[in-house]
């Protein structure tokens, strides 16, 4: 690890084999995984038909180039159109490679109605990447912190506030899009009004705006829908796209619909890798196994179950935790910083995350069953419920220990 930059507090284990939603370190020892690769892995891990798939293709033809007509992409470009029910994809590698297109395409947009100073309304507590353009995007003071100066052309709003938006919309002449993410996974796996999507879609509509959705994790089938904006009624003009896209091959999308789909002409944006032979294979087989196992139909029911499960389980801490989530994208607020959490479960060879500091996260694949869900509650509810239970008694031994009156 002394050859590696600084990036990242990794923890103290080496995965070196998977099946299904378990993951063997190199010392044998097995363990359940309910991260998924922060929601990568949306298949599990070493999946039959993927692996197939991509033994196949690595031994016809890896990479070529955008130079040239790829018959893959353009058949996975017809299938994200029909299932989004848009029209045009520019293929990429990443989520932030996928903002940053859309943030390009936006700006653009604008430029050629001819706003010299095109901005963008972003959202607090989102997070959209970590290049300049996403980061400035991003709604986390702590990622931006030491990278200033970051870019102009954005405005804030707090998330799940209409008022705010339309606020801006009276004093910013400048206003070409909205960026946010359908619902917030870094920010802590919050979830919007039921009408908040529609808020934005008229505002977005009224003053000519693009309405541009954040789907990198929420995103094919995590919650149910294919994309997460499909639990409400309307469509958005760009749509962006990675994570459990290529089920670990790295692949990103931005997709657009109408007009906006014909922003870019050539020259204006492009990906050396974006969209190569092997990246859609993955992403076909991926949205082709989902589809044929019913794997949303699956999110929706082991979902439903982890927190019923969990309410059960957590019962005498529902008055300070607020267990929250759609189909596989769940997550339980504490009340207090719960980042040692996911070494505990660690010991206990449970994957799980904490974000925004207070927010345990689970992202468990697609494919888990109810006996594997019912193990992650029953770990990772033990392990929440002593940590409670002994934050408590802390504040008991210190209230003791004041001085009195």
């Amino acid at each position: 690890m002394s050859n590696l930059m600084s990036t990242y507090l990794r923890l103290p284990v080496t995965f070196i084999k998977g099946e299904g939603v378990w993951l063997w370190d190199d010392r044998g020892d097995c363990y359940l995984d309910a991260l998924s690769g922060i929601a990568v892995c949306g298949l599990g891990h070493s999946h039959p038909e993927l692996t197939k798939a991509l033994c196949e293709q690595v031994g016809m033809l890896i990479h070529t180039s955008n130079l040239y007509h790829i018959e893959k992409q353009e058949l996975l470009a017809e299938k994200l159109v029909a299932l989004s029910g848009m029209d045009k994809v520019f293929f990429c590698n990443s989520g932030a490679e996928a903002n940053e297109a859309a943030i390009k395409l936006a700006r653009l947009h604008g430029h050629n109605r001819g706003i010299e100073l095109p901005t963008i309304i972003v959202m607090e507590r989102s997070f959209h990447g970590r290049t300049m353009a996403t980061l400035t995007a991003t709604g986390n003071r702590k990622a931006q912190a030491g990278f200033e100066p970051l870019l102009a052309g954005f405005v804030r709003v707090p998330y799940d506030n209409l008022d705010a938006v339309a606020q801006i919309a009276d004093s910013n002449k400048h206003v070409v899009a909205v960026l946010v993410e359908t619902y917030q996974g870094e920010g802590g796996v919050n979830f919007p009004q039921i009408n908040y999507l529609q808020g934005l879609r008229q505002l977005c509509d009224q003053h000519n705006w693009l309405l541009m959705l954040d789907e990198v994790q929420c995103g094919i089938g995590r919650t149910g829908k294919w994309f997460a904006f499909q639990h409400s009624d309307i469509m958005p003009d760009v749509m962006t796209l990675a994570k459990g896209l290529g089920s670990g091959v790295p692949i990103g999308a931005c997709i657009a619909k109408s007009d906006a789909g014909d922003v870019f002409k050539p020259g204006n944006h492009a990906s050396t890798f974006g969209g190569n032979p092997l990246a859609c294979t993955a992403a076909l087989t991926t949205l082709n196994v989902i589809e044929k196992d019913q794997l949303m139909q699956n999110a929706v029911q082991i979902g439903s179950f982890i927190q019923d499960r969990f309410r059960e389980k957590l019962a005498n801490w529902l008055d300070v935790i607020q267990i929250r989530g759609q189909g596989l994208m769940l997550g339980i607020e504490l009340p207090v910083s719960g980042s040692e959490l996911v070494k505990e479960a660690l010991k206990h060879r449970l994957l799980i995350n904490v974000t925004s500091e207070k927010v345990v996260r689970l992202l468990p694949a697609l494919v888990m069953n109810q006996a594997e869900a019912e193990q992650v509650v029953d770990t990772a509810s033990e392990i929440i419920g002593k940590f409670l239970a002994n934050q408590t008694e802390n504040v008991l031994t210190r209230n003791k220990s004041g001085p009195s009156n």
